[in-house]
């Protein structure tokens, strides 16, 4: 077997697909351009010359109202957390738990308010901290970086602080430790990662509130709780565990309200909401919805709370802040000012005239940022830009205007207001039309680099196809395909980089290996148009199309149409935004639609009927043959399998009447004590099940047998590791139930039994790395009789020797026949497991992923796992029986029905395991399975959620050689014992044609072939899958559900090809790594008495076909 070849050949295409995906990205998820400028105190937007008074000391801009702020931030307060209802008798657990607010606003109505703070979306954490500091939109793709943060380099609210010389103190969430580095006077961070811990940064905080408030050595303090959010990620928000956190802050706010002086102005916010089930990244209503409280003891507002709080954008606070301190806004805020807050508490027409100022300051920064901005970027419309400009102009002319007629007093007060009011009005209408624009304008695309990776993507698809076709056609096509390629593309990238130097630009390295890809692709195609005519001449012997008759013509046509049409039909389906949404019962839908036409054409091509004498006219269920029964029965399994798989499924917002799963929430949130141990139990049980039907699976096949390691570890680790699995399953359901020392004593099981798990089944595959054999070779031939002795002992009479001559004798006959007959003898040697060592490697490899994958997820997801090996095992079999059935004559090659099916059975358990493509639905604890403290690096927590989340396409990708395997497998020749009694070298001939896998080492090349041609097809359909994914992102680009629907679908077909293609080529490797060490216990393997080896290739012949089944390695003249 060639295999070096064939991994570089795939893994080169890989690459290809890689920079396809860099390139496209590059230029579709860009992040808006941040300018370098920054506000100052010395830039032109003064106060309006009517007012005579110069600033006060410590101002900017504008005149400071307070000299101290307290900012709150509680992670995701949803508006409903905040609202009190006394009007509801029986709240749920997050309704009217924050009562001192309520307080506040009916006792103190012109010193407190609510609002609705309405976050942009996404709603993930990092995003709202550059958002509420900034004052600006972050894009699409920072969502990538909220786990791994870098410091904001734009103008923000806490620079100017810093830079007007405020002292910030900041304590809680250690995100803004990565944001704003070496910006605090003073800093209490905390880790903010594990969303398992309710208390660890809530309880931090609180040690240090006080105090610090208290000592009056701070300008500025920022909160960060994040038990709220934390508990929705863990329970959801109606628990009652969410009760008991909303109650705490609830007490947190009434004493901090306590220890504030009159100065100070109090803000409580949160950065985004939560959904039912107490996710968010998304833009779905919960989502957005946040909380804001305002207070002070002085008075802020010239009136009262109005019925209903005022919905606010979160940019709007920071132009507020900002103003109300007396430092300058942040260059590039496009929020606009809470005017209300900067009442006063003189007049109407003072009030005004307050407010019309800072309205104008606001306005002209506003249009400073768009005017910078509009001269380094080309993303906003000029049209609507020109808009803004004349709404702007118009606005400050009256306004100029209007302060003459103020100065010369010829303006009766009433009067005075009204066009004070109007002004006001126009001014808003240009704030609001301005952050309109920019909302809909930043998504700044490259058009060329997406076209350049579409078009990347769109020939390595194509680049599979033919080289699968190629792969068919000639044996060794790889080895002479792959060198032209790598030379062309080393040129390529070799020229691009000259080219960089030469013009003294930057080496982009993107654009250098998507040049490469480019180059090695037309290498590809360039090598093979020349082998093209030799091609044609290879294929030249088989008949024309023209002379094969029409059925045979569309059973060929129909074979490749209708699994290709299904997987037309799924990628058409990528650029409908309903489909996308439903794609969760668009997969089984289309799987179950694509194996009933492979037994309508079955039926259509006559494979399923048998004709038999004169009633070959009339087909009755007679007619049919035994094996389509069995066939039938697995497609009524299969349809079962999916109908069950639907149980464990998510939802997405914009499904409102979907209810997620009951199963996808751990066993620690079931209240009801019986359910929970009936569960477990459940869980537990199906776990054991799967360990039974893989260790009989193994010893059916004779995989068992040996007491090597690996057989050895199978036999008793497996069970070891369903236990810390249970166990594991166990302490976390408690967890929160266990009190004192046992509090203490479960937090190190919770750590200790994953950890167990990660051990033991690193030993089981390093284990199958090193020896992956697992064949008991025996020999098979009877040895001579013992002398059976009425006595014990030696003889002691007559009568006892009398006895035993007999039998010296016949042993010394039996033995000088042996000898005489030793040179037409065989000798044999029984080699148990052989048939079926490679799809026993890759049974035991996917046994232990699915363990690891199953501790990922909560504990009734297990129940899902056990429906994917199972859909997964029917799925082979139905493969195997069409093949039989269809008569196939290539059994190297997997049809294209085979691996279109398993991608879709893929995808269904992507979406069976409960994950969609939505940054909500994405597990973070997953992160912290064994883990109770927070992370050091970023990297362990992202493999750990990316293996959750494209856990089926690991599993499916790694097993995708079986598609080859299979059909070899269950090769056996049982059904041959009925039929009549052949001359024994007939019988020889018909036996040796079932040799179950050792028919593949007959071929090697044939296998290296067959199984790179699998490999490309899977590749093929994976691509196709992605094509269809970075079209529909870029021709919808301006769709309105492009960031909600469109980008976070590519984000993760793009991840899950990546995850796939690694995981594909780690399960051929698997394989070859198998072939080895085939070959070196062939080559070890001789008959020791004789000291002869057996030859390179032995005749291998089976003979015991029981349970286990092994193999007869004969070779004739020599005895064991």
């Amino acid at each position: 077997m060639q295999r070096w070849p064939v991994l570089l050949f795939l893994a080169w295409v890989c690459l290809l697909f890689f920079a396809g995906i860099g390139l496209f990205m590059s230029g579709f998820l860009l992040t808006r351009i941040e300018l370098p400028s920054s506000s100052s105190c010395s830039d032109p937007l003064v106060p309006p010359p009517w007012e005579r008074q110069s600033l006060p000391p410590g101002s900017c801009w504008a005149p400071q109202r307070f000299s101290k702020a307290v900012l709150v931030i509680i992670d995701a307060l949803r508006f409903e957390f905040a609202r009190f209802n006394p009007a509801k008798a029986s709240p749920l657990p997050y309704e009217n738990k924050l009562s001192f607010l309520h307080h506040l606003t009916t006792s103190q109505p012109r010193h407190a308010r609510l609002y609705r703070f309405r976050a942009d979306p996404p709603t993930a954490t990092m995003q709202r901290i550059k958002g509420l500091t900034t004052g600006s939109l972050p894009t699409f793709i920072d969502v990538g970086s909220n786990f791994a943060t870098y410091a904001i380099q734009e103008d923000n609210l806490l620079a100017q602080l810093v830079q007007n010389g405020r002292r910030v103190i900041f304590m809680g969430d250690d995100t803004w430790e990565g944001l704003f580095p070496k910006k605090f006077f003073r800093s209490y961070f905390f880790p903010s990662f594990n969303v398992k811990d309710l208390h660890t940064v809530d309880n931090g905080i609180l040690q240090h509130l006080y105090p610090t408030v208290d000592s009056g050595e701070w300008d500025v303090l920022i909160a960060h709780f994040l038990g709220v959010d934390h508990c929705g990620h863990k329970h959801g928000p109606d628990h009652p565990e969410m009760a008991k956190k909303l109650t705490q802050m609830n007490e947190m706010l009434r004493s901090l309200v306590d220890h504030l002086r009159n100065d100070t102005l109090l803000l409580v916010a949160g950065d985004h909401g939560m959904t039912e089930t107490g996710d968010h990244g998304g833009d779905s209503e919960k989502e957005v919805n946040a909380a804001l409280f305002v207070y002070s003891k002085t008075p802020l507002f010239d009136s009262g709370p109005p019925e209903e709080p005022e919905a606010v954008p979160q940019v709007n606070l920071v132009p507020t802040v900002a103003l109300l301190l007396g430092v300058p806004i942040p260059y590039s805020n496009i929020g606009e000012v809470m005017a209300e807050l900067f009442s006063g508490d003189g007049d109407t027409v003072s009030a005004a005239l307050q407010q019309l100022s800072v309205y104008h300051i606001n306005a002209k920064q506003v249009d400073r940022f768009l005017r910078s901005y509009s001269l380094v970027a080309q993303d906003l419309p000029a049209e609507k830009l020109q808009r803004l400009q004349e709404l702007f102009s118009s606005a400050v002319e009256e306004h100029t205007q209007l302060l003459i007629q103020v100065k010369g007093t010829t303006l009766v007060p009433p009067e005075l207001e009204s066009k004070l009011r109007n002004l006001i009005s126009r001014f808003q209408l240009y704030l609001r039309e301005a952050r309109a624009v920019c909302t809909q304008s930043w998504a700044r695309f490259q058009p060329l680099r997406m076209v350049g990776g579409c078009t990347l993507i769109a020939a390595s698809c194509l680049l599979c196809y033919m080289a699968s076709e190629l792969a068919a056609a000639s044996d060794s096509f790889y080895r002479s395909c792959l060198l032209y390629p790598l030379l062309w593309g080393l040129v390529g990238a070799f020229l691009l980089g000259l080219a960089h130097a030469l013009t003294q630009e930057g080496l982009d390295l993107l654009l250098v290996s998507s040049w490469a890809a480019a180059a090695s692709q037309l290498g590809f195609f360039w090598h093979w148009w020349g082998r093209h005519p030799k091609r044609a001449r290879l294929v030249g012997g088989q008949p024309p199309l023209a002379s094969v008759g029409l059925r045979q013509r569309l059973q060929a046509w129909l074979g490749l149409a209708f699994p290709m049409g299904i997987l037309l039909f799924r990628c058409g389906a990528m650029f409908s935004d309903s489909f996308v949404v439903a794609e969760a019962r668009v997969a089984p839908f289309l799987l179950a639609s694509l194996v009933m036409l492979l037994v309508g054409k079955l039926h259509w091509d006559g494979r399923l009927t048998v004709l038999e004498g004169p009633k070959q006219q009339l087909l009755g269920f007679s007619s049919y043959r035994r094996e389509i029964w069995y066939l039938l029965c697995l497609v009524v399994v299969l349809l079962v399998c999916m109908r069950l798989s639907g149980f464990f499924h998510q939802c997405r917002e914009e499904i409102p009447q979907c209810r997620p799963s009951l199963f996808l929430s751990p066993l620690a949130s079931l209240r009801n004590t019986r359910a929970k141990n009936l569960f477990y139990l459940l869980c537990v049980a199906l776990l054991a099940g799967l360990v039974y039907a893989v260790r009989s699976w193994l010893r059916h096949y004779g995989n068992l047998n040996s007491s090597d390691p690996l057989v050895l570890f199978v036999r008793w680790g497996f069970p070891l590791v369903v236990l810390c699995i249970a166990c594991y399953w166990a302490v976390a359901s408690s967890a929160d139930d266990s009190l004192g020392k046992l509090q203490e004593l479960v937090q190190v099981a919770v750590v200790a039994f994953p950890w167990a798990v990660y051990g033991l089944a690193s030993v089981g595959l390093l284990l199958l790395l090193c020896n992956p054999m697992t064949v008991l070779a025996k020999d098979t031939r009877e040895s001579a009789g013992s002398i059976v002795t009425p006595y014990l002992g030696v003889p002691s009479s007559e009568v006892d020797f009398l006895h035993v001559v007999p039998q010296i004798y016949k042993r010394m006959q039996e033995s000088q026949k042996s000898r005489l007959a030793r040179a037409s003898t065989k000798a044999t040697v029984a080699a148990y497991g052989l048939g079926s060592v490679y799809s026993a490697a890759l049974v035991i490899a996917l046994t232990l992923l699915g363990f690891l994958l199953m501790l990922l997820h909560s504990e009734r997801l297990s129940l899902a796992f056990l429906l994917l090996f199972l859909e997964a095992f029917v799925l082979l079999h139905i493969h195997t029986r069409a093949r039989g059935l269809a008569g196939d004559a290539e059994p190297f090659s997997v049809p294209w029905y085979a691996v279109i099916s398993w991608l879709l059975a893929a995808s269904q358990f992507f979406y069976s395991t409960g994950h969609q493509p939505i940054f909500p639905a994405i597990h973070w604890n997953a992160a912290f399975v064994g883990f109770h403290l927070d992370h050091s690096t970023n990297l362990l927590p992202a493999v750990l959620v990316g293996a959750n989340t494209f856990a089926s396409h690991i599993l499916f990708a790694v097993g995708c050689p079986l598609l080859l395997l299979w059909p070899f497998v269950c090769e056996m020749p049982g059904s041959q014992r009925k039929k009549p009694k052949k001359e024994p070298q007939e019988e020889l001939q018909e036996v040796e044609e079932h040799m179950m896998e050792m028919r593949l080492r007959e071929s090697p090349e044939k296998f290296s072939t067959a199984l790179l041609q699998l490999g490309l097809k899977y590749l093929f359909v994976l691509g196709t899958q992605l094509l269809a994914c970075v079209c529909a992102a870029m021709i919808l680009r301006r769709h309105l559900m492009v960031w909600k629907v469109f980008a976070p679908k590519f984000l993760f077909e793009s991840l899950g090809f990546v995850v796939s293609s690694i995981c594909l080529l780690l399960g051929i490797s698997l394989v070859m790594r198998v072939d080895c060490a085939v070959s070196t216990w062939f080559s070890h393997l001789q008959l020791r008495p004789a000291g002869c080896a057996l030859p390179p290739r032995p005749r291998i012949s089976p003979a015991l076909w029981t349970s286990p089944a092994p193999f007869h390695l004969t070779q004739p003249g020599t005895s064991l």
